[in-house]
């Protein structure tokens, strides 16, 4: 069945079930947003932790290249040493 709305003559709720309903709504609705504001809290903080964890890698990656330039500019500087050695010797055999 259906329930036909209250004839006009007809006083709504008491003033006091009122306030009641809406003092449940506002404490129902006030623990909703905590949960809510603890569940983004958790996610920040995992975010964040997660964020640390990726800068520290970008940071090894960084040294680790930079090692890694230096050894082949060394690496490039001896070949080349060396490149210059051979034409050197060349060169004083061909004046000879």
């Amino acid at each position: 069945m259906t329930s036909s709305p209250p004839p006009t003559g007809a006083d709504p709720a008491p003033p006091s079930a009122v306030e009641s309903q809406l003092s449940s709504l506002i404490y129902d609705l006030t623990q909703n947003v905590q949960v809510a504001m603890d569940n983004m809290l958790k996610m920040i903080n995992e975010i964040d932790q997660n964020s640390t964890g990726i800068t520290d890698e970008i940071e090894k990656s960084k040294d680790s290249v930079l090692e890694r330039k230096i050894h082949l500019e060394e690496e490039k500087d001896h070949f080349q040493k060396a490149a210059f050695t051979v034409l050197d010797m060349f060169n004083s055999r061909n004046v000879s």
